[in-house]
C-alpha cells in the first residue's frame, strides 16, 4: 500500500523532503501545503531584487505548482494554510485562504516545515505602520521594492546588523538609496569577533551606509524614526531585520514537545515527539557539534540535508547526524566575509579553552594584477590544537579557504593536519603555501611557545602606558602612518641597530601584516631578547580595529594615519 505523505511548508526544507521521497518512491502520494502564493523560492536572493541584481520578481520562484506535478507528480497547494494537526486520526485542518474553505486531509507521514517569522517588536511604536516591512518571501520583497518607486523614497532604514539587513542594506544601497542601519549591538553580524568585524564596519561607511550600532528603535513615524537614544533617522520606509522566531503554534498546539531553545524538539533523524511526524528547517532545534548544546540555525543548506535525511529515514535508510558547526558567508559591496564554527565569543561561552591567530596574507601570488589581502582568523582549542573556527573577509576567495576550515573541523583536524593539507596551487589561484596552511604554521609556533603574540585589541593600552613598540617597516612605509611613540628600525637595519632596543623591558614588534614583525621577532630571541611579543595583525589590523571606533567615539587616535593598502 502505497504512503500518503503531507508536508507544512515548502522552500529548502518542506521542497527537499517532497523531492526525495518522490526519488524513493513512485508510488507515494506526496502533498505540500504553504501559506504563501510561492512554493518554492529562492529566499536567500530575495534582497538582490532591490538593486536589480535579479531584474524579475518572477525569477525569484524557482518552480510553480504546476512544473511540481508534471515533473515530480507532487501536489503542492499554495494559500494553503494548515491550521489544526489531529495527531489521533492522523488528519490535517486546512485552510484555503482564497475561498476560506476548510477540509480536512490523512496522512501516514507528515513532515513539518513551516519556518521561522521575522520578528516584530511591540515595543516599537508604530511598529506596524504601513511604511514598514519584513522580508520573508517573494510577496514581501515585491510589496517593499514597490512602495519604494511608487512613493519615490530615497531615505530607508534598515533595523538590525544580521545577514538579512545587511544584504537589504547593501542592495538599497547600490540602488542608489540613503542607507540607515541600525543595530542595538556593539556591531553587525555576530558569526565575526569584534576585530574582524571592524573592516565591514568600515566598508559599509565607505559605500555610503549610515551606520548605527548600540541604539535601538523607539518609534516609527511617516517621515523618520526616533532611537531610544533620543536620535532621528530620516526614512520614509522602514525594513525590520532584526530576526526571527521558529514557528511552532502548529506543532505546540498539536502537543509536540519544544525544545529548550524554543523551536521543535527532534531526534537525530528529525522525528518530533510523535513517531509520525518529522520537522526541518528553521523551526527545529539542531545540535552543535562543538559546543555539544541545541542551538537554532535558520540556514538553507542545513534545512536541505535535514530534509533528505528525514526523507530517507521513512524508508529505513540510515543516516548519521554530525550536527551543525554554523557556516556562512555573505558579500558586502567589494568584500566577501566567511564565517565557520566558533568564534571567540562563543569559545568562551562555551567554556572551551583556545587561542587564535590573525594573518593578513595575499590570496595569490603578489605579482598577480588582482592580488589582495585576506584577513584570516583562525579559531583552535588549548592545549590539543583541535580546529575549532575561522573567519575570512576580503576581496578574494574567502568561500574556499572557510570551506577547507569547515571540512576539518567535520573530521575533527588539528593545526597540525591543517599544516600538512596539500591543496591546488597556481599563481592565479593562490599561494603555493595557501592562507590556511599559514594560518595553521603561526598558530603551531604560539601553540608550541616558539614566540609570544598581543593582539591587536591591546594596542591602544601599550600605547597609553608608553610601552617600546617597535616598527620594522621601511621608513616610506612608517612616515605614510604609524602608532605614535613607535620606533621605526627597518627589518633590513636590524642587526646594525641593536642597541637602540631595550632588553629590560617587553618590546611590541608591528609590520604591515605581522610577517617582517615575526621574523623580527625571531631575530631578537636569537640574539638573547627573552621578552619580545609580534602584534598579531600589525599596522594593517591595527588600522581597522581603531578606525571605526575613532570614527564614532571621536576619541584621540592612536596612529598618525589610518593606511588600509
Amino acid at each position: 500500500m502505497s504512503k500518503r505523505i503531507l508536508i507544512v511548508g515548502g522552500v529548502a526544507g518542506g521542497a527537499s523532503v517532497a523531492t526525495r521521497v518522490r526519488r524513493l518512491d513512485e508510488s507515494a502520494e506526496i502533498i505540500m501545503f504553504e501559506r504563501g502564493p510561492d512554493v518554492s523560492f529562492s529566499n536567500c536572493s530575495l534582497p538582490f531584487y532591490l538593486s536589480g541584481i535579479v531584474e524579475n520578481s518572477e525569477d525569484l520562484v524557482l518552480i510553480n505548482p504546476e512544473k511540481f506535478k508534471k515533473q515530480y507528480n507532487i501536489e503542492a497547494r499554495t494559500n494553503s494554510e494548515v491550521i489544526r494537526i489531529n495527531r489521533k486520526d492522523k488528519k490535517l485542518l486546512v485552510r484555503n485562504l482564497l475561498t476560506f474553505e476548510e477540509y480536512e486531509e490523512a496522512y501516514d507521514k507528515l513532515v513539518l516545515s513551516p519556518g521561522a517569522s521575522p520578528i516584530r517588536p511591540k515595543s516599537i511604536e508604530g511598529v506596524n505602520n504601513d511604511n514598514v516591512f519584513t522580508v520573508r518571501n517573494v510577496v514581501d520583497i515585491r510589496n517593499l521594492n514597490d512602495y519604494i518607486k511608487e512613493h519615490n523614497i530615497e531615505d530607508v532604514a534598515v533595523v538590525g546588523g544580521g545577514f538579512i539587513g545587511i544584504e537589504v542594506a547593501e542592495n538599497l544601497r547600490l540602488a542608489g538609496k540613503n542607507v540607515s542601519l541600525i543595530e542595538a549591538q556593539d556591531q553587525i553580524l555576530s558569526p565575526f569577533d569584534y576585530d574582524m568585524v571592524q573592516i565591514l564596519h568600515k566598508e559599509m561607511m565607505d559605500r555610503g551606509v549610515k551606520l548605527i550600532l548600540n541604539d535601538g528603535v523607539k518609534k516609527i513615524e511617516n517621515d523618520y524614526l526616533e532611537l531610544k537614544s533620543g536620535k532621528v533617522v530620516q526614512a520614509k520606509a522602514v525594513v525590520l531585520a532584526i530576526g526571527v522566531n521558529p514557528e511552532v503554534s502548529l506543532a505546540k498546539d498539536a502537543g509536540l514537545e519544544i525544545g529548550e531553545t524554543g523551536a521543535i524538539k527532534v531526534d537525530h533523524n528529525y522525528l518530533t515527539s510523535d513517531k509520525d511526524i518529522y520537522a526541518v528547517g528553521d523551526a527545529i532545534e539542531v545540535y552543535h557539534r562543538l559546543t555539544h548544546k541545541k542551538t537554532r540555525l535558520p540556514l538553507a543548506g542545513p534545512a536541505q540535508r535535514q530534509a533528505r535525511a528525514a526523507a530517507d529515514h521513512m524508508y529505513n535508510i540510515p543516516h548519521r547526524n554530525n550536527g551543525v558547526i554554523g557556516t556562512s558567508i555573505l558579500r558586502i559591496f567589494d568584500l566577501g566575509a566567511a564565517s565557520t564554527g566558533l568564534n571567540e565569543k562563543a569559545a568562551k561561552e562555551a567554556g572551551i579553552s583556545y587561542d587564535f591567530v590573525y594573518i593578513i596574507p595575499k590570496d595569490k601570488v603578489g605579482l598577480m594584477p588582482d592580488s589582495n589581502p585576506i584577513h584570516f582568523k583562525l579559531i583552535y582549542e588549548y592545549p590539543t590544537g583541535k580546529i575549532l573556527g575561522a573567519q575570512a573577509i576580503g576581496k578574494g576567495n574567502v568561500d574556499k579557504r572557510i570551506d577547507v576550515i569547515a571540512s576539518l573541523i567535520l573530521m575533527g583536524a588539528t593545526l597540525e593536519d591543517l599544516k600538512e593539507l596539500e591543496l591546488s596551487y597556481a599563481p592565479l589561484y593562490g599561494t603555493a603555501r595557501d592562507v590556511v596552511n599559514l594560518a595553521a604554521l603561526v598558530a603551531l609556533n604560539i601553540l608550541n611557545g616558539h614566540f609570544k603574540q598581543v593582539t591587536v585589541t591591546k594596542v591602544r593600552e601599550l600605547v597609553e602606558n608608553n610601552a617600546f613598540i617597535l616598527d620594522v617597516r621601511e621608513r616610506a612605509e612608517y612616515e605614510r602612518g604609524h602608532i605614535i611613540n613607535a620606533v621605526n628600525i627597518p627589518l633590513t637595519e636590524l642587526r646594525e641597530r641593536l642597541d637602540e632596543i631595550p632588553k629590560n623591558q617587553p618590546v611590541y614588534i608591528h609590520c604591515r601584516s605581522a610577517q617582517r614583525s615575526y621574523n623580527a621577532v625571531m631575530l631578537l630571541q636569537n640574539m638573547g631578547y627573552d621578552n619580545v611579543y609580534n602584534i598579531s595583525g600589525s599596522y594593517l589590523g591595527i588600522c581597522y580595529y581603531e578606525y571605526f571606533q575613532d570614527k564614532v567615539t571621536g576619541r584621540e587616535k592612536i596612529v598618525t594615519n589610518y593606511n588600509f593598502n
